[in-house]
């Protein structure tokens, strides 16, 4: 069994865990900024092609205290990295580091890449190593003089899943659009609505989530070509996350009054494989007619630190209040940066929750 690491955007931690346990996965340990979780190889493909919210799969080599770059170079030295780094692997290394004595992240990745160099050349009887082989990327975590030694297994984020060639002024990190529609707690029996669609990737995360499809279908990983994990495991997991796809009919829609945005945002959807499956609409939040009844709403309407003035967002966000005061049957789910949102729309919200959108320190403000 292998210890993995799954860092996330601040505030989907406990969602993650919540993943990792659905689908089966050893100790689940919640932490600020990740999640931990026990597996076998067969896991790293299953976490890969499942996660929503995870941003990466690492899987951690070792574990040791260092406060000086000579107990940095031996800790890494007497990791089996063998084990998982063939003679002509690429293993370059990153990382950071936070609270230590060891505080010069340029000095650790020399260290910890002249130790590996070190280890594995005698382990494969070289003096150079070729490294023009499969990628392994090495990265390092030092937090209060605690390293921590990992195989990124990933790749490229699990954000990117594969649809979103192109995005908009201010897109929206895949992960985090998950989160959102998870916590509107949304599984494809109501109407779905985004009427700031942007680029789309809401509507598409809610789509993927109402078919129960996996996002990582469409992509591949780093580890898919790794020696250690078996192919098997890549066929089987596929095959499963397929068998557990939903085939039903569904009531999403997405608007903007931008075309160009919303021409991506379709073209969006036909890459990740949803045509016909979310009804796009050139129209104004401010003035369109609701597709039905009752629904839930989850948007990520303009504010003022990425794409409009402040004081034209703050209009926006009264506009479109007093625009959805009638409608009480539609459950709304709402992100933005501006501390102020709740006076500006006229409500209170049920439930605030705080979300990072990159750097940007966000609220989800919840009306049920």
């Amino acid at each position: 069994m292998f210890t993995f690491s799954v860092p996330c955007l601040f505030g989907l931690e406990g969602l993650v865990g919540d993943e990792l346990k659905r689908i089966q996965m050893q100790n689940v340990q919640v932490e600020n900024g990740r999640v931990l979780f026990e597996g076998s190889e067969a896991d790293i493909a299953r976490a890969n092609l499942r996660l929503r919210m995870g941003e990466r799969v690492l899987l951690r080599l070792g574990k040791f205290r260092a406060v000086s770059f000579e107990e940095l170079f031996q800790g890494v030295r007497a990791l089996p990295l063998e084990d998982f780094i063939p003679k002509n692997g690429e293993f370059p290394v990153k990382g950071h580091s936070l609270n230590s004595a060891l505080h010069s992240v340029p000095d650790c990745q020399a260290i910890i890449k002249k130790a590996a160099a070190d280890r594995l050349g005698k382990a494969y009887g070289l003096t150079w190593l070729p490294e023009n082989g499969e990628k392994y990327q090495i990265q390092f975590s030092i937090m209060k003089d605690e390293v921590e030694i990992y195989l990124d297994t990933s790749g490229a984020g699990l954000h990117k899943r594969g649809y979103r060639a192109v995005g908009n002024d201010a897109p929206l990190r895949e992960t985090l659009a998950a989160g959102m529609v998870t916590l509107s707690r949304y599984r494809g029996r109501e109407t779905f609505l985004d009427p700031f669609c942007g680029s789309g990737t809401i509507a598409i995360e809610a789509a993927l989530i109402a078919m129960n499809r996996a996002p990582g279908l469409n992509r591949t990983f780093s580890a898919k070509k790794w020696g250690f994990v078996p192919q098997k495991a890549w066929t089987d997991a596929v095959e499963e996350a397929r068998d557990r796809e939903y085939h039903g009919s569904y009531r999403i829609f997405a608007s903007d009054n931008d075309p160009k945005s919303l021409s991506i945002a379709i073209s969006n959807a036909r890459k990740a494989g949803l045509s016909g499956m979310i009804h796009f609409a050139d129209a104004d939040a401010l003035t369109r007619a609701l597709p039905d009844k009752g629904g839930i709403i989850v948007c990520n309407p303009p504010y003022g630190e990425r794409m409009m003035e402040q004081r034209s967002a703050q209009r926006l966000y009264q506009a479109f209040g007093r625009r959805m005061a009638p409608e009480k049957d539609w459950k709304q789910f709402i992100i933005t940066s501006e501390p102020e949102f709740e006076r500006y729309y006229g409500r209170r919200a049920d439930k605030k929750r705080k979300l990072y959108n990159g750097m940007i320190q966000c609220s989800l403000y919840m009306y049920d």
